[in-house]
C-alpha cells in the first residue's frame, strides 16, 4: 500500500520537473552592455530557423514585448542583431519501482508484488537567443532555455512567452 501512495508523489515531481524552463546565460565580459538601446532582427538567422513560421512569429513578438519591458525599441540602425537557434529532441524519463514481497493485506488475505518500470517520454526544446553587436557583428550575449513543448495550439503562446521571459530576465548580465 506504500508503493500507491508513492506513485502520486513521484507523477508530482515528473510534471514538476516538465513544467519549468531552465535557463542559462553565458556573454562577452568586455562588452558595455548599457550602450545597447535598440534592436533588429538578423533575418538571415531567423529564415534558416527550422520551425513553423507561426511559431517563429510567437517567438519574435515575445522577444519585442520583453525587450520593451528593459526599455529597448526596434530600429533601422541597431546597436543589437538578434537572432534565434531551436534544437528539439525527446526527454526520456524512466522510474524503476524494483521489489518483490508477500504477506498479508488489509483484512489478513494474503497479496504478492513485484516491481515494474514506467517510462515517460516528453518533447523537449530548446531556445537560444543570441544578441549580436550590430558594428562589430561580435556575439556579446547568448541565452538558452529548455523545457517541455506543447502541440496545444491554445497553450503555445503561454509557453513560448514563459521561454523568452525567462531566458531574457537574464540579461543584461550582473557582472561579478
Amino acid at each position: 500500500m506504500k508503493k500507491l501512495k508513492f506513485i502520486p508523489v513521484l507523477l508530482l515531481f515528473v510534471l514538476a520537473s516538465c513544467n519549468s524552463v531552465r535557463v542559462n546565460a553565458d556573454y562577452d565580459k568586455k562588452a558595455n552592455f548599457s550602450s545597447y538601446k535598440t534592436y533588429a532582427y538578423l533575418k538571415s538567422a531567423i529564415d534558416k530557423v527550422e520551425i513553423s513560421d507561426l511559431d517563429k512569429k510567437r517567438i519574435l513578438h515575445s522577444i519585442d514585448d520583453a525587450l520593451a519591458t528593459k526599455g529597448f525599441t526596434k530600429s533601422e540602425t541597431p546597436d543589437l542583431l538578434i537572432s534565434i537557434f531551436t534544437k528539439e529532441n525527446q526527454r526520456v524519463d524512466i522510474y524503476n519501482n524494483a521489489g518483490f514481497g508477500w504477506g498479508f493485506g488489509w483484512g489478513w488475505s494474503p497479496y504478492m508484488g513485484m516491481g515494474y518500470n514506467s517510462t515517460y517520454v516528453t518533447p523537449e526544446g530548446t531556445l537560444y537567443i543570441d544578441l549580436v553587436d550590430a558594428k562589430t557583428k561580435e556575439l556579446v550575449w547568448q541565452g538558452e532555455g529548455s523545457g517541455y513543448l506543447t502541440k496545444d495550439t491554445e497553450q503555445k503562446d503561454a509557453r513560448i512567452k514563459e521561454f523568452v521571459d525567462r531566458i531574457l530576465s537574464q540579461y543584461p548580465p550582473v557582472k561579478k
